[in-house]
């Protein structure tokens, strides 16, 4: 069942590869005329599929690329899928995530300045995947990275989602919320996005770098106050953001705007797609399957005790194999290591305990890497917590230390694929013989 597991896992994961998604692209749909007629194509990327979409780009497509450059989290360079394809034209940049240093400030400049050179004429195209946001994050003027490092650290701890996170980033930063689309005026623009939010909204991946923001500085305040993090937010946070209240030049640009007559946003990658992927592998290795409707959301202790609890009152065919996709939260109170899938896993563990049921939990972020470890995530058995105490370990304290990553290390049962160069939020797996 654990081979069954990382394998339905990995189908996933392949399902959504660059390569796999760009190759289902009807150019001739989305672009004004044929790629030769364009003065100049550039391109510019972030995330952590940037490299892998630039490399097809680059060498499937073969387009005429006068220049370009794309973002990917440090140390993603050395681990393409294909490396006899690594890009030439489009230069690669490595920058920080989950939280941004000085190395994303610079990236950002290297790509708002590309867009500068943009004229009427040429066609920009950019590179859009989940990771984006950290990567290319330029602060606002007053708002020193140390500062800006701050907030992201807060939101992170707070078990903020995703969109109420890029709310906040959009309005403090000068990439997001369509201010990449912005600087690219008067040029055309095509964006292709692998989505990792629920919902695929598209102003929320990456933060929307070429899409109309719904969202204004009011809407920021009211989630840092929501979150309890405005009182505590750095002066020139909280100065920019009721400046940008009544500045409209400070704000990002609106849906309605008419600078995206020249815009075309695509999206090419999503959860459903990866879950897709998975179900044919389930089914190859003689499963019934079973793809839920539903999301996974909020805490993850909590998703990973309902999960269990479903698995272990399910009294309908087997072998069955059951597919969740979405991304649960975490509050951290703990001084642990650990991601959303390494809790949702540990939490899940405490309701199977000791079952005689022949079951398996598996729960792993589709980019190989959950929270700031070298994990995707782990999974988890009726024998988990057996195992644990026999080694004199106790599960409930790693749990409330928010400590996964270690509780999981030592009893091998981590899932560690490394970095997948694609990203479309979290794959749980649940199995039943």
């Amino acid at each position: 069942m654990i081979d069954d597991a990382r394998q339905i896992y990995r189908a996933a994961v392949q399902g959504v590869q660059a390569d796999v998604l760009l190759s289902r692209i009807e150019w001739e749909s989305i672009v004004e005329k044929s790629f030769g007629d364009y003065n100049n194509i550039y391109v510019v990327g972030m995330g952590k599929a940037a490299m892998a979409m630039a490399a097809t780009v680059e060498h499937e497509l073969k387009l005429p690329i006068r220049e370009g450059c794309i973002v990917i989290p440090r140390g993603y360079s050395d681990t393409l899928p294909y490396p006899n394809k690594t890009p030439q034209k489009i230069h690669v940049l490595e920058a920080a995530h989950p939280v941004p240093d000085s190395t994303s400030e610079d990236a950002a400049q290297v790509l708002l300045e590309l867009a500068d050179r943009c004229q009427e004429g040429d066609l920009l195209i950019v590179l859009i995947s989940g990771g984006g946001s950290a990567l290319t994050t330029c602060f606002a003027p007053g708002i020193s990275i140390e500062e800006g490092q701050r907030v992201v650290n807060d939101l992170l701890r707070s078990g903020a989602d995703i969109k109420a996170f890029n709310t906040v980033r959009k309005h403090i930063s000068l990439m997001g919320g369509g201010r990449l689309a912005r600087r690219a005026m008067p040029a055309e623009v095509v964006s292709l996005v692998i989505s990792d939010v629920v919902g695929d909204d598209l102003s929320t991946i990456a933060s929307g770098p070429t899409v109309g923001d719904p969202s204004n500085p009011e809407d920021a305040m009211r989630v840092l106050r929501a979150l309890d993090l405005w009182d505590d937010l750095p002066q020139s946070v909280s100065n920019y953001l009721n400046k940008a209240c009544n500045d409209p030049s400070l704000n990002t640009p609106t849906p309605d705007d008419p600078l995206y007559k020249k815009v075309k946003t695509l999206l090419i990658g999503s959860n459903k797609l990866a879950l897709e992927s998975a179900c044919r592998e389930a089914t190859n290795r003689k499963y019934h399957v079973t793809i839920s409707e539903s999301w996974i959301e909020g805490e993850a202790r909590e998703a990973g005790r309902e999960l269990a609890q479903f698995l272990l009152n399910y009294s309908g065919q087997t072998p069955h194999c059951f597919i969740w996709g979405g991304e649960t939260t975490v509050t951290v109170k703990g001084k642990g290591i650990g991601g959303r899938n390494q809790e949702l896993a540990l939490s899940a563990a405490f309701e199977l305990d000791s079952s005689r049921k022949s079951v398996l939990l598996l729960s792993g972020g589709t980019d190989g890497i959950d929270g700031p470890t070298d994990a995707a995530g782990a999974w988890a058995t009726p024998a988990t917590i057996p195992r644990a105490v026999q080694r004199k370990r106790n599960p409930q304290a790693y749990l409330d230390a928010n400590d996964a990553y270690t509780f999981f290390l030592e009893m091998n049962t981590l899932l560690k694929p490394g970095p997948t160069h694609t990203n479309v939020m979290d794959v749980v797996i649940g199995l039943i013989r």
